[in-house]
């Protein structure tokens, strides 16, 4: 089973750092989980590593998509597992969960069918219970039903599919968990650094666009005059600190990594180890 290390934790825990000094020392090959570096347009207000920082270490699936492409989960996972079979040490870096989650786990993704236009959904939810009585799922979930109604008709049962926290690979999952207080003057230390890089001028040129993402959003807000630069920037940290509140409960109760104190002294040292043993272990 091909061996995968990931690296998770809240924005400003110290990922990036840390993932440049393993990859050097194993000689790995990150790829991007943030699903908001994905998008070229946006660099700044990501935290998206620069060129320069990366040290020679390559990195994947950053700034792949425009913007005004859609680009999926499912686009995630299927990007990421051909990227693992290529790369020898391969390490996922980011704090999207259940963009990490789709690529590693059993996760399946189903386009909606047009052939089921002239089903009704109250005839599929009737078929599903006929067929698969013991699936038990939200049947006002449109896309689980024709998911559920498209098995069916293949002959196969959805209950009986592997459950989605079934891992497809060997995986070494790293948090970064770290002191609330110090996380806190962390994002406003970046935040300020990144108004000093141009973020403001980065939303201003995306004004068309909904953005609907931390920091950007609040940004926009600012630059239509609903409120001001500093409420814009104190809105931001609070809903940094309540999201990486939920990632801390999300990673952990959805993947149940090994956890590490991002201020240890020792850190690198530590997962280092860890890592080499993970690696060497048939």
């Amino acid at each position: 089973m091909k061996k995968v290390i990931c690296i998770m934790g809240p924005t400003a825990s110290g990922k990036t750092g840390l993932s440049i000094k393993l990859a050097k020392a194993l000689n790995g090959e990150v790829i991007n989980g943030d699903s908001v570096q994905i998008y070229q347009e946006l660099n700044i207000g990501s935290a998206k590593i620069k060129q320069d920082e990366q040290e020679g270490i390559k990195h994947h699936l950053l700034s792949i998509n425009p913007l005004a492409k859609p680009y999926t989960v499912y686009n995630f996972q299927q990007d990421v597992r051909n990227l693992l079979n290529k790369i020898d040490v391969p390490m996922i870096v980011g704090g999207s969960g259940l963009y990490i989650k789709s690529a590693l786990y059993n996760y399946e993704f189903e386009a909606y069918d047009e052939a089921f236009v002239d089903v009704s959904h109250e005839e599929k939810v009737e078929a599903i219970k006929l067929k698969d009585p013991t699936l038990d799922i939200d049947f006002s979930n449109v896309r689980r039903v024709n998911s559920a109604y498209k098995q069916i008709l293949a002959g196969s049962k959805r209950s009986e599919k592997i459950k989605k926290d079934e891992a497809l690979y060997d995986i070494f999952l790293i948090y970064l968990d770290i002191d609330r207080t110090v996380l806190k003057e962390r994002l406003k230390y970046r935040l300020d650094q990144m108004i000093e890089e141009g973020f403001i001028d980065e939303v201003k040129g995306l004004m068309d666009y909904e953005l609907n993402i931390i920091g950007y959003r609040e940004i926009k807000s600012y630059l239509l005059g609903q409120v001001s630069l500093e409420e814009a920037k104190e809105k931001i940290i609070q809903v940094s600190m309540r999201f990486a509140k939920k990632q801390k409960t999300w990673f952990k109760n959805q993947m149940k990594p090994n956890i590490y104190d991002a201020l240890s002294p020792t850190l690198f040292l530590d997962v280092l180890n860890d890592v080499k043993t993970f690696l060497e272990k048939t």
